[in-house]
């Protein structure tokens, strides 16, 4: 029995290294999933049990090198890293864009905004005629697909398209399921969003 529990946690270790981020030791989560009343909507709690532990909320280790308030996102591992300083870091379990929809490169946090409107561009619009009835944007809302808030992402070009943002479908984290955007648990992007600010650097790995 001991054998196996020194193996799982050699395991465990080398799958952090391997992650791309450079991160060291495990946290246990206490972050709360409970229902929150936020703006006059409330918002479901989560299964804690239903969601890999991995994915919560928790405070680790970090050797990454990158300044405080810098977001790191690791698509391969899942992650969103925000850098604490003093060699730690929030990580947040997240969903990723299918394949054909993955992107990688550096932003900045331009906008942000609570309960967004969603407005689907039109290559969706094309792929999901369905959505033609939100080309001039969907209300917020807890079916909103931007859930409690979005960051809105710009480079040197202007706006990305891209988002970090909150989502009602909890199940859809650890998974590859967007179409590039980076999507957390509401009650996740409601403390990442309290956390970050507006020029934040932001590096999609």
């Amino acid at each position: 029995m001991q054998l196996k529990t020194i193996v799982l946690a050699v395991g465990l270790m080398g799958a952090t290294v391997l992650s791309g981020c450079s991160t060291i030791g495990f946290s246990f989560s206490t972050a709360s999933y409970n229902s929150v009343v936020d703006a006059g909507y409330v918002i479901p709690a989560i299964p804690r049990t239903k969601i890999p532990p991995q994915f919560l909320r928790q405070e680790v280790r970090y050797e990454g090198g990158e300044a405080p308030g810098t977001i790191i996102v690791d698509t391969g591992a899942k992650y969103l890293y925000y850098v604490l300083g003093g060699g730690k870091a929030m990580r947040y379990g997240i969903g990723v864009g299918k394949q054909g929809f993955e992107w990688h490169g550096s932003a900045r946090v331009a906008l942000k905004r609570e309960w967004p409107t969603w407005t689907p561009p039109k290559e969706m619009i094309q792929r999901r005629p369905e959505l033609a009835e939100f080309r001039d944007g969907m209300d917020p809302g807890l079916q909103n697909p931007l859930g409690a808030r979005a960051l809105y992402l710009f480079n040197k070009g202007g706006d990305t398209g891209y988002r970090l943002h909150g989502t009602p479908e909890w199940w859809s984290i650890g998974k590859a399921m967007s179409s590039g955007c980076i999507r957390l648990m509401n009650q996740d992007i409601i403390d990442l969003y309290n956390r970050a600010e507006v020029g934040a650097k932001v590096v999609v790995r």
